[in-house]
């Protein structure tokens, strides 16, 4: 494991449950937060790690 996560692939519906906002505010919002996607195919996936520096940076 990497400092500050790990490396998984989380889905919008997980990242939105972690930060107690609806799917689709992350889906609208990723970009103005700093998340950046990691496409698998057509889906949205965001690596741990960077939920956790987001985080960190922001309410840390």
């Amino acid at each position: 494991m990497t400092a500050g996560g790990s490396n998984r692939l989380l889905t919008p519906e997980e990242v939105a449950a972690w930060l107690r906002v609806g799917e689709i505010t992350v889906k609208n919002k990723y970009r103005a937060w700093g998340l950046k996607p990691q496409k698998v195919g057509r889906l949205l996936r965001f690596r741990e790690r960077d939920v956790v520096t987001y985080l960190d940076r922001n309410y840390g």
